[in-house]
Parts: C-alpha cells; structure tokens; sequence
C-alpha cells in the first residue's frame, strides 16, 4: 500500500508541475509565434504601402543584413504581366517567384502563405492591376522550431529533476506514515498472538462444561453461546494473523521470482470440486473453463484461499436455479481467473470498498446466519498484491457480478 501511494504522490506531482511547466511553455512559444507573425505582418503592409522592399521592423531600408526579415514587392497587371519587381536583398529563384505569384494572384484572400515555400504574401489593388508584397519567413520559422526544441528539452529535463526530487521527497514525507502502518501491523499481529491462548483456553473450558452432565440445562444454553463466540472470535483472530502475515510480504517487497512456479488449473479444479456440495445445498451449479499450462509465482495454499473465498461469495449471493462461472486462462504473460455469478446487483458505491477490511454489502448484513466479518475479500487481495498480482470486481445486471484475479 505504501509503495502505491509513494507512486500515487509522485505522478500527481509531476502531473500537475508538468502541466503547469508545459502551459507556460506553450503560452511563451505561441506568443512569441504571434509577435513574429504580427511583426511579419506590418512588414508586408508597409511594402504593399510603400513599393519598396523592407527588413526587420524599424529598419524600412533593408540594411541591417540577411539575418533580417527581407520583402520583396512585384506589381502585375490586370492581365497577369508583372510590370516591376522591386530590387530586394530577397533572392527569389525565378520558378520559386512564379509559383508565388500564381499562388497569390489566384486566391481569393487578400493575405496567406505558401504550403511550399517559406513565403508569406499580401496583395493589394491598383490602378493597373495588383501589388503583391512577398516575405522571407525562413528566420521566422527557424526561430520558432528552434524555441520548440528547445522547450521541448526544458521540459524533458525539467520533468527529470522533478522526478528525482518528488522520489526523494515523498519517501522523507511518508516516512511517518510508514511508521505508523508498520506499528499498526505489529500491533495486530502481537495482539492475535496474545489473544490465541486465552481463547484456547475459552474453549477448551466449554467443551469440558458441555461434557460435564452435572451442568443444568438451563445453563447449558449459555455455554454453548459462550463456546459459539468464542469459536467466531478465534476465526477472526486467525483473519487478522492472515492479513498481518500477507502485509509483512507485500511490505518486505520479496521477489515473485523467489516463490516456485505452480500450476493454477488443479487447485482452482480441486476448490470447485470442494465447493460443488456448497452450490448444491444453496440452489445453484458450478461450470468451469478452465486453460491448461496457466501458471504464477504464489503458493497453492494462497492461491486456493482466494479461489476458495471467491467461490464462497459467488455461491453465498447466487440466485437460486442459476450458474456460477469459473473461467481460468492466460492474459498475456499473466494468469486470469475470473468467478462470476448472477444475483443482486451491488452497487457502484458497495463496489469502491469491497475490499477494505470489515466492509460488508447492507445484503450481507441483512444475513447474519452467513456469518463473516467482512475480510474474506480483504485477505484474498491482500495474498493476491503480495504476490504481485491485482484483484477486481464488476457488477452489472446482464453480465452479473465478477471477480478477476490476475497473476
């Protein structure tokens, strides 16, 4: 959980700084591309005004040198001759000129710029035809791919010391926070400890008085109340060792790799086979499809408890007379088993926390008779992410409720 979140830190850091970099980046190049665009404009108004070929804004007589937006302006006739061109430190190739005459002589607009070539144009109406200034937009575009670029690093770069910053950061400020988690599952696993023998004990002294005939019978009834809590307290020790034990695994962060590679199909086979007399007495079947050579890193005792507590939901919440699905196969190079069944729809709230601990559905509260304290599902995630897996869950009214677990 703790690794999830240091992850969850870092990427809504980064998400937002990066968004936030990456907005005043763009905002910086696009108005930047609009200044030159407008400076390239005034130019071209000033030529077609003017009838002489212009630089860099402030500079009407072309001198500051080539590094400079150059113009140059061409008047044409009504009948497409070109009367003058203007002499411009522009060097125009002669089929470069002509393609951008017809280009701007043709359209419609009064202003636009070439697909072709690096020009922009604009032209105006005389009193013997048209007036159409030309202007070198190669400085310009090579100005702004190269602030593109260089944005572009910037950001990258950026990105990259936020990285190395945000890692460090979030592991200093969750340090607290894994102190905390640490304590509470030392606590829970020292406490089922402790509480093992004075219940052993509990028990063992209600069996005695059960088998005892000089115990009334009026009071035996509290015995066996006695002895029935006492039996419900110890599973729930036993619970709570299984998630203190699969926490100390996902927080020791072994290697998958250092558990031996089993097949899943026998023991998801010999679970349903198990549980088969279970769907009977609850008014449904049990139908697999199960895939050979589907195999994961975890032990066949964890991976039977999940399969096992699956199934026991998946039958518990069945709609009598209907089908619960156990399908099991490969997704990629991971194993996928998936239990569904047909019953109540849970809801989309029940859903967001049908894995946390001691969380049961208002279905599963109205039947006490089930018994359960709402870690079934908690304690087979917890074995599932230990081992490097996920754990889902769906529930629509045509596709029923599904569980996945993918290895």
């Amino acid at each position: 959980m703790l690794k999830r979140l240091r992850r969850e830190f870092i990427a809504i850091t980064m998400l937002l700084v990066g968004l936030v970099l990456a907005g005043v980046l763009g905002i910086t190049f696009f108005a930047n591309a609009a200044s030159l665009r407008a400076g390239a404009d005034r130019i071209l108004d000033r030529a077609v005004e003017r009838g002489v070929s212009v630089g860099q804004l402030g500079d009407p007589t072309g001198t500051m040198g080539s590094d400079y937006m150059l113009a140059a302006v061409v008047d044409i006739s009504r009948e497409g001759a070109v009367l003058v061109v203007d002499e411009t430190p522009f060097d125009v190739p002669l089929e470069t000129l002509r393609a951008v005459i017809l280009d701007a002589s043709s359209s419609e607009a009064s202003s636009g710029r070439c697909d072709e070539y690096p020009v922009m144009w604009k032209r105006a109406e005389t009193s013997w035809g048209y007036r159409i200034a030309f202007l070198d937009t190669y400085t310009i575009d090579m100005a702004l791919r190269d602030q593109a670029v260089t944005n572009v690093g910037v950001f990258l770069a950026s990105m990259g010391a936020l990285f190395a910053i945000a890692y460090v950061l979030s592991g200093w400020a969750l340090r607290p926070v894994e102190r905390a988690w640490r304590q509470q599952r030392r606590f829970v696993s020292d406490a089922s400890h402790e509480l093992k023998t004075p219940l052993a004990v509990i028990l063992a002294n209600t069996q005695i008085l059960l088998k005892d005939e000089g115990v009334p019978e009026e009071s035996r009834r509290w015995v066996e109340s006695t002895a029935d809590e006492a039996k419900h307290l110890r599973d729930l020790v036993e619970d709570l060792l299984t998630l203190a034990r699969a926490d100390e695994r996902e927080a020791a962060g072994t290697a998958r790799e250092s558990v031996p590679e089993i097949e899943l199909a026998p023991i998801v086979s010999e679970c349903c086979l198990e549980f088969d007399a279970v769907a009977f007495e609850r008014g449904c079947t049990i139908e697999q499809e199960l895939s050979d050579d589907v195999r994961a890193h975890v032990t066949p005792d964890d991976y039977g408890r999940v399969v096992r507590t699956l199934l026991d939901n998946a039958t518990k919440y069945a709609s009598e007379g209907s089908a619960v699905s156990v399908r099991l196969g490969r997704s990629g190079r991971r194993s996928r088993l998936q239990v569904s069944n047909f019953g109540e729809v849970i809801s989309p709230e029940d859903l967001e926390h049908l894995f946390d601990r001691f969380f049961r559905t208002d279905r599963a509260r109205q039947r006490t008779d089930e018994g359960g304290f709402g870690l079934g599902l908690a304690i087979a995630r917890g074995i599932v992410e230990a081992a490097g897996g996920t754990m889902s869950a769906t529930s629509t009214a045509e596709d029923g409720t599904t569980m996945t677990v993918v290895i």
